[in-house]
């Protein structure tokens, strides 16, 4: 598949935001990831992005070691995401780019309340939107968050961008021989088990036929190149 998309929902790591094996914010690593954004930015498209938490704390970790409850964890996980996201507003602003923070939980002294509407308007504007707080309820991973987000705002594609440049039939960290897929249908993924998403996010997609594409997200210029119809990674269609 390729094809230029005129609204895209972006989905990144906490971990993108720091050096690999670390935590927090790393300024190097955030002004590399605001910067590709900038140049997907360029390429035309709306350009909205869901940022995970997971560099600053992991909700669900914390909620096994029973030491917390789930729903609160998770909205610790909430909070962590909000920082990311204010961070990459700066950067990105920094460099040239407007953006807004929306977030999906009342912060009203640091980042607008999302809504759809209000969302799609700074869009069209030509501002970054960055989807934080995740859903804005315990129980749901930021991946479900993209998804939802992508559905709201019309989104041709949700691109999720990842350690790894695509899809493989076993984790390729691990195996040499690790089969990497070019294309694959929603059904033959979830046959396969591949674990693209968690399986909320990626029902929610397949029934709105919304395409996932998996991409290497420390590339230079991957980012511009999905958006603008270049066939990186893996892209997960109906068909």
């Amino acid at each position: 598949m390729s094809k230029t998309y005129k609204r895209v929902l972006l989905k990144i790591s906490g971990e993108s935001l720091c050096k690999p094996g670390s935590f927090g914010i790393d300024s190097d690593e955030l002004k590399v990831i605001a910067t590709e954004i900038v140049k997907a930015a360029k390429v035309g498209a709306q350009l909205a992005v869901v940022v995970g938490g997971g560099n600053i704390i992991r909700g669900a970790t914390l909620a096994q070691e029973g030491a917390i409850v789930q729903a609160t964890a998770d909205q610790m996980g909430m909070l962590g995401t909000v920082m990311n996201g204010l961070a990459l507003k700066e950067m990105l602003e920094q460099l040239g780019q407007q953006a807004r923070v929306l977030s999906a939980i009342n912060l009203s002294a640091v980042a607008e309340t999302f809504i759809r509407g209000r969302a799609i308007r700074h869009l069209e504007k030509g501002r970054v939107v960055i989807f934080v707080a995740g859903t804005g309820n315990p129980f749901f991973t930021t991946d479900s968050a993209a998804s939802l987000r992508a559905a709201e705002i019309g989104a041709d594609v949700l691109l999720k961008a990842t350690k790894v440049d695509g899809i493989y039939d076993k984790d390729p960290m691990k195996h040499d021989d690790a089969k990497k897929f070019e294309h694959l249908s929603f059904k033959n993924a979830i046959d396969k088990d591949l674990k693209v998403m968690d399986l909320t996010a990626f029902d929610m997609c397949r029934k709105r036929n919304i395409p996932i594409v998996v991409f290497n997200m420390k590339e230079t210029n991957h980012i511009a190149e999905v958006v603008a119809g270049q066939n990186h990674g893996t892209t997960v269609t109906v068909d």
